[in-house]
């Protein structure tokens, strides 16, 4: 089930270390908890921008040297998993994860999963920009997303390129990103960027495991068929030509079900076109129809179990 809905948007915060101790606080307040050191304590100097869009955190990050650890102790603490692309601003910077390492130079992007141990690591002042989001807001699987952790994306040329741009411009208009038009922004942010990384998996499909190709597929399917009232794990399976059970296995292993995923994500739509400014005048019961909810009773208590507030009120911005 999707998680309760955040504001759309929240004033633009910026934030000064006033000591190392300080910049650890603002740190986790903005990401997650992190064991953070630096060789220079009384030196350090750090400070961050961020604004919430929707369902996503863009923060900007400028700070001396220091580096961050992401521990098994704290992953145990953790309530929900998040996804955090990284875009190089200024400096270099170095993301471990699964053994693998990433060297950062402007304009590169990584990805990592805050569910599993990571290290950033900066020797100099760097400043980079850093996109949040929930892992279930991406309509990847979490596992496939993870076989791409710490891989370098060059920002240089190609889509990585296109993709940092975009990232790039967000950071530079925060003050002015809000209401209906911010949200949407954030909804474009994540399609590229799920869109770069199926890119990133179509250089190297030898890298995937074949049920976590399946996996990509069969969600590529739903996606196309959201719409559809009689979408079931029957029709899918079929659409594959795989039995229903392995259907079922295979989102198992992402530990959710066919059933809660679609709802998840035909409520995500929903909710994403209810603030949508092109879609302003469209009722709320051809809204829910669209996303297949044909009964819109079920849909208002749908909508409202999963995000505490009811379709109408979710549209005005109560």
């Amino acid at each position: 089930m999707p998680a309760a809905v955040q504001p759309a948007s929240q004033n633009l915060k910026s934030s000064v270390a006033l000591t190392f101790d300080h910049w650890k606080h603002l740190v986790a307040e903005s990401f997650v908890p992190l064991a953070a050191r630096t060789a220079d304590v009384d030196g350090f100097r750090g400070q961050l921008r961020s604004r919430v869009l929707d369902r996503m955190s863009v923060v900007e990050v400028t700070a001396t040297s220091h580096e961050v650890h992401r521990t098994p102790a704290l992953i145990a603490q953790a309530s929900e998993r998040y996804f955090k692309l990284n875009l190089q601003l200024e400096g270099t910077g170095l993301l471990i994860q699964d053994n693998r390492e990433a060297l950062l130079r402007p304009g590169d992007l990584a990805i990592y999963d805050t569910n599993r141990p990571y290290t950033l690591a900066f020797e100099e002042e760097a400043r980079m920009m850093v996109v949040m989001f929930p892992c279930d807001a991406l309509s990847l699987p979490t596992d496939y997303v993870g076989q791409l952790a710490a891989v370098r994306m060059a920002g240089s040329t190609g889509l990585s390129g296109i993709v940092g741009q975009f990232i790039r411009q967000l950071s530079e208009n925060l003050e002015v990103l809000s209401g209906p038009s911010g949200s949407r922004l954030a909804t474009n942010a994540l399609d590229l960027v799920s869109t770069l990384l199926h890119a990133e998996m179509d250089i190297a499909p030898d890298r995937m495991k074949p049920q976590t190709l399946l996996a990509v597929s069969v969600r590529e399917y739903i996606e196309a068929n959201l719409s559809d009232p009689q979408l079931s794990p029957a029709s899918i399976a079929a659409a594959h030509f795989i039995s229903t059970r392995h259907l079922h296995n295979v989102f198992h292993e992402s530990g959710t079900t066919v059933a809660t995923w679609i709802r998840s994500q035909r409520l995500d739509g929903a909710r994403r076109e209810l603030r949508d400014p092109l879609h302003a005048g469209k009722p709320v019961g051809a809204v829910a129809a669209r996303w297949g909810f044909l009964d819109a009773a079920h849909f208002s208590r749908t909508f409202r179990d999963a995000f505490g507030v009811s379709p109408s009120d979710w549209r005005r911005g109560a």
